[in-house]
């Protein structure tokens, strides 16, 4: 039997935000260090194959591997709740099986469209053979996005957590050697290998804990259409996302400049990049969780109500002092030259307070297995997008792009809202509206203050708002979570276990 107490809830989803928000900072860390080296060996040029490189590579991949890297979540971890032994072994057979036809497949659509993908990705057409060369990363990546799926599903976040430190670990010691010996040339095959690293890192915990098997029968194949259906959603999502980030794109180099397109960029970085690791970790737990619960309506309500609020009280004090040191990080990690985006990337933190309400809810269709609704409200939110910046941009420049955006995370927010009470019967609770009303209440206020040129606004009365919004936080998830109880619980057992040693 599951324990279902209120600290047990709130400590569980801290725990977990905790470890892999902790990991994908690690991650982040390696990946700036990695880029270095890279970025110092190869110049800007090799730097530049290989994001085009990797980036048609997953635009492949995406297109061929039906998003069964999310949608079989959903039905391993149902199986897993039920502990339904049976089902999950046959379920898990089914995620391979499908996992490794994709991988074929994707892999001779590389094979395939490798002259037309040189023709277009390139100015000149003399990258065939390359295309040819990483056909194998297409297949390999499919095959460990399947096996991810499922080690989500059983709830393996430790294995997982450790199979994306070593993944970034072995990328910087295998590449970086390679590419100081033999510069470009290395390119294709570092790629290939990392994904083979990935591969092999994920299987050898994955088939351990469940033994390969496939069937490729028709009858058995087509227990996974549900699987498929959801997961076409979500890659149709996906291209949509990425076919609205396009738009914008493209807007604002023809009607700015160049440089316009990289102010936004960095912004976006900034915030929904960097800012955002805390919503990446949040879907590596919650989505199995909400999936196992998605036939009992008070217990999934109280899921999405418990996620919301742990979110939101961690990030708040984050996106506070995020505001208050930008200029300064834009200096770190870009130069001054990318100051003139500052003005966007404070209003892109605003939103965030908004994603961390909005995010726990748009994972509802998919833990429903409602593709169609997935679809709806992803493609609402890209169009409203593409307006709003394009309006916004008009109107104030790119300050103007910050707030479309800002504005259509809001409407976003109600819109989904909406949809989930009158389809799902969810309802937000009413603590989530007193945390949150505090908390955008003090960024607000943050907010004006950075952007006021008085040095005592922005050092003495900002300051102590960040401090105000931390101390609100602590002390609300120690007394839901019980964290006090926990720590000193921990210790007591460290000292036993030395008394007795």
């Amino acid at each position: 039997m599951k324990k279902d107490s209120n600290t047990d809830g709130y400590l569980h989803i801290l725990k977990y935000i905790s470890l892999f928000g902790g990991v994908q900072g690690l991650n982040v860390l390696i990946g700036i260090i990695r880029n270095k080296f890279v970025a110092m060996l190869l110049g800007p040029q090799g730097v530049g194959l290989i994001s085009l490189f990797n980036s048609t590579t997953k635009l492949i991949g995406d297109s061929t591997n039906f998003g069964i890297s999310m949608s079989a979540v959903r039905n391993i971890s149902e199986d897993y709740d039920r502990e339904d032994e049976e089902k999950l072994t046959e379920d898990i057979a089914l995620v391979r099986s499908w996992s490794l036809l994709t991988a074929l497949s994707g892999m001779f659509a590389c094979i395939v469209f490798s002259p037309l993908l040189s023709r277009y990705t390139f100015s000149w057409d003399g990258h065939t053979l390359h295309f040819i060369l990483l056909s194998p990363c297409v297949a390999l990546t499919a095959l460990a996005g399947g096996e991810l799926a499922i080690l989500k599903g059983v709830r393996k976040l430790r294995s997982l957590a450790a199979i994306s430190v070593y993944n970034v670990l072995a990328a910087l010691v295998l590449t970086v050697p390679l590419y100081y010996f033999f510069s470009n040339a290395a390119i294709v095959p570092s790629l290939v290998l990392m994904a083979l690293v990935q591969m092999i890192l994920t299987i050898m915990v994955s088939y351990r804990l469940y033994p390969l098997r496939i069937s490729f029968h028709r009858s058995f194949l087509g227990k996974g259409w549900g699987m498929i259906r959801l997961g076409t959603a979500f890659v149709l999502a996906g291209i949509l996302g990425s076919g609205a980030e396009l738009v914008i794109r493209s807007y604002l180099n023809n009607v700015g400049e160049i440089e316009t397109v990289g102010f936004y960029n960095s912004a976006f970085m900034m915030t929904m990049v960097y800012a955002g690791m805390i919503f990446s970790a949040m879907e590596t737990d919650y989505f199995p969780r909400l999936s196992g619960a998605n036939s009992l309506k008070f217990t999934f309500n109280q899921i999405v109500n418990r996620q919301i609020e742990v979110t939101l009280l961690l990030i708040s004090p984050l996106l506070a002092l995020f505001l208050l040191f930008l200029p300064q990080l834009i200096l770190f990690l870009y130069s001054d030259k990318f100051l003139p985006s500052l003005s966007m990337a404070q209003v892109l933190v605003l939103a965030m307070y908004m994603r961390a309400m909005r995010l726990p809810v748009e994972y509802i269709p998919l833990a429903k297995g409602d593709s169609r609704s997935y679809l709806f409200l992803e493609s609402s939110y890209d169009v409203f997008l593409v307006l709003l910046v394009i309006v916004g941009f008009r109107q104030w420049g790119i300050f103007g792009a910050g707030v479309g955006v800002a504005v259509a995370g809001f409407l976003n927010f109600v819109f989904v809202y909406v949809y989930a009470y009158s389809r799902y019967h969810y309802r937000l609770s009413s603590s989530v509206m007193f945390y949150a009303a505090v908390q955008l209440s003090i960024g607000f206020l943050v907010f004006l203050c950075v952007r006021s040129e008085s040095d005592w606004l922005r050092w003495g009365v900002a300051v102590v708002l960040c401090v105000i919004s931390t101390i609100v936080s602590l002390s609300v998830l120690k007394s839901k979570a019980g964290l006090w109880e926990a720590l000193v619980s921990k210790v007591k057992n460290k000292f036993t276990r030395h008394a007795k040693d």
